[in-house]
């Protein structure tokens, strides 16, 4: 069956929704030299601002669902985009560390509340092509991961706003602000008349959501800890010129996740593609700490396509495994666990750096969290296809 335009048109909102979850997080980590020195900020502050958005994902994840239920989809995806954008724009706003954190913490919220509505709304729009939704909607998370990294510094924003990082955030709020608005435009009418799900509060006690969410949880770990702390490990070993080059290619080189999945579908498919990704991320991790020079180049490439074929896996599974109203839901408490694992494990490797002032403590907790996600994801029951809603 060929897609049709109105089909294109929802896959697109699907893409720039995916952008926007991630646009403004993301915006941070090119900027944390200059946001460190000015605001004098220690190694947990540091965490804590480029994580912190991420345990928001955590808190707010199944309000998200029920913001989904009151709402409905497109109403729950524009008020969050809305607030993605307007809270992003403002973190800079003074500049003060209260304004930078209240901000940041208002921007996470609505991205947490907006993550939960796209599994959901890949259900309602794509029954038949769960797999092609999952597909665009997490390629335009990772490019929302990539462009900031890539087009923060040294030659992309921050330049046209005469190297103030304050104008850089809010400069790619406003690519978010506009493709909110085409959202709420152009999404197609069914969305705003989809079914509200009777139940929006999780199933805390469905092993499979929370065995998903808690290794999910590890790969995420690794990925904003990396983000976070690579700027200054490399600005501490007199690195700073391979900031920018580095997140890019952690970042850029979660883009080849499509291709790969293309090429091995199975790795949707089976524990494969968990327990390979945790061994690489593992690897990737020592060795962003033990290669000397431009060597972190290719661990950080290693290391950002690892984490993106974990997290591809994961979005595809709550479509393809829950009942039809259910999706909402367990993808909230899949969410919940998700990025609170995220957000703790980052932390505790900036209190680890901070008590012990070596770069290399700041990398084990990630590199534990690898070996979890291995051992959590041998007992996961992965569908060996994706199911399809009955016509």
């Amino acid at each position: 069956m060929r897609l049709t335009r109105a089909d294109w048109v929802r896959l697109l909102m699907l893409w720039l929704g995916g952008i926007d979850l991630r646009l403004t997080m993301l915006a941070v980590p090119p900027l944390i030299p200059l946001i460190h020195r000015e605001l004098h900020l220690d190694e947990k502050a540091v965490g804590a601002l480029v994580s912190g958005p991420v345990l928001l994902l955590a808190i707010a994840a199944v309000p998200g669902s029920l913001l989904i239920a009151k709402l409905g989809i497109r109403g729950a995806l524009v008020t969050g985009l809305g607030a993605i954008a307007v809270f992003g724009a403002l973190r800079g706003f003074g500049p003060s560390a209260p304004v930078l954190f209240s901000a940041t913490f208002l921007m996470g919220l609505g991205v947490a509340v907006t993550q939960p509505a796209f599994p959901a709304l890949v259900r309602e729009w794509f029954p038949r092509r769960i797999a092609i939704a999952t597909a665009v909607y997490s390629n335009g998370i990772l490019i929302g991961e990539t462009l900031p990294t890539v087009l923060t510094t040294p030659f992309g924003v921050l330049p046209l706003t005469h190297g103030d990082w304050r104008w850089a955030l809010a400069t790619w709020s406003v690519l978010v602000a506009l493709s909110t608005i085409t959202i709420g435009l152009a999404a197609p009418k069914r969305a705003s008349r989809v079914a509200a799900p009777s139940r929006w509060w999780p199933d805390w006690r469905q092993g499979q959501a929370i065995r998903i969410g808690i290794v999910m949880g590890m790969a995420s770990a690794a990925y904003f800890g990396a983000n976070a702390y690579i700027p200054d490990f490399l600005d501490q070993t007199g690195r700073h010129n391979l900031i920018s080059p580095t997140l890019a290619l952690l970042n850029g080189s979660q883009l080849l996740t499509a291709p790969a999945v293309a090429l091995w579908p199975r790795l949707l498919t089976g524990r494969a593609g968990f327990i390979g990704s945790a061994a690489i991320m593992a690897m990737a991790q020592l060795g962003l700490v033990l290669t000397p020079g431009a060597g972190v180049l290719g661990w950080a490439f290693v290391l950002g396509f690892a984490t993106a074929l974990a997290f591809v896996v994961v979005l595809s599974l709550p479509p393809r495994v829950a009942p039809a109203g259910d999706v909402a839901r367990m993808s909230a408490a899949i969410f919940t666990l998700q990025y609170a694992t995220a957000f703790v494990v980052p932390l505790i490797a900036g209190a680890l750096w901070d008590a012990s002032g070596k770069a290399l403590f700041a990398f084990i907790p990630g590199i534990a969290a690898a070996a979890a996600m291995a051992w959590g994801a041998m007992a996961l029951r992965i569908p060996d296809r994706v199911q399809s809603a009955p016509s």
